[in-house]
């Protein structure tokens, strides 16, 4: 469930081809602070992200999904 305060963002993830990689970057979103959901889609390479914008940046989820090996599209 999203708050008012929450911000749902998509990133266009490149370099995943199995469903460990999903769950590398699901696992890396998940463990910041102010994140309320994740979805990672192998099929279109994305990672649809709720968080709270007050907690957490987008540049701090594209640096946990880069510290787990894959490139983020900017």
């Amino acid at each position: 469930m999203t708050s008012p305060q929450t911000k749902t963002v998509e990133f266009k993830i490149e370099g995943m081809d199995c469903a460990h990689c999903v769950s590398s970057v699901e696992g890396a979103v998940r463990s910041l602070p102010g994140i309320s959901e994740v979805k990672v889609s192998l099929a279109d390479n994305n990672a649809v992200v709720s968080r709270d914008p007050a907690l957490v940046t987008d540049a701090a989820i594209i640096e946990a999904i880069e510290e787990v090996g894959f490139d983020v599209v900017k």
